[in-house]
């Protein structure tokens, strides 16, 4: 069986997630948000200022530590950030998205993982690569929402801020940078709903499929 691989890439809040999540559900295919595993490295490591107790944390990673609480708070999203830029956890993480990209669980005959360096570094290879993008502000305003949504106290001049460094940290980081693929389909999210991201992206599937 041939198994299918979209990679999904681009920054906090471009809807990625919301993309990949629906293109698993229509396409019966295995989601893997690679991001948690970032976030859970970061959330495990009692100082990640200590590259050596990152590292380790990395390398002991389990599929059980993804269902971490918080992994989806502001303060992971810092945390992971700031150790993703580490060549040793990138390096220990590599073989977990890769093996779930080449042996999709239960029997899936395809696999979407999103993130940040998944169609340039993880999987080059993908049969799709999608770039998910959008305005900072429409990005930080949407992240705003979210978390308020959970109850959570958020301050848009706040995220925004928070939002622009970590752009900044991700891609002019030497290891993996956020970037485009050569062959990636870009997609600005900034005046679309999901609906119509979802339309645009499976056009994308259904191009590679006719090749």
């Amino acid at each position: 069986m041939t198994v299918r691989v979209i990679a999904i890439d681009g920054p906090s809040g471009a809807g990625k997630g919301t993309l990949a999540r629906r293109l698993a559900e229509t396409l019966d295919f295995a989601y893997l948000d690679t991001g948690l595993l970032y976030r859970a490295v970061g959330m495990k490591t009692p100082d990640i200022e200590n590259v050596a107790s990152a590292i380790e944390t990395a390398s002991a990673l389990s599929p059980v530590d993804l269902g971490l609480p918080n992994l989806r708070s502001d303060t992971a999203a810092v945390k992971a950030s700031k150790i993703s830029g580490i060549p040793e956890v990138r390096a220990a993480l590599l073989k977990f998205q890769q093996d779930f990209a080449k042996i999709p669980p239960d029997g899936k005959s395809g696999a979407i993982l999103d993130g940040r360096d998944i169609g340039t570094v993880v999987c080059p290879d993908a049969d799709v690569k999608l770039f998910v993008t959008a305005p900072v502000d429409v990005r930080a305003e949407r992240r705003t929402q979210e978390l308020r949504d959970r109850g959570e106290t958020a301050i848009y001049a706040r995220v925004l801020a928070d939002m622009q460094d970590r752009d900044a940290r991700d891609s002019a980081r030497s290891v993996a940078p956020l970037k485009p693929a050569d062959d990636a389909v870009v997609i600005d999210t900034g005046g679309l709903t999901p609906d119509r991201v979802e339309t645009v992206a499976l056009a994308a599937v259904k191009a590679n499929d006719e090749r």
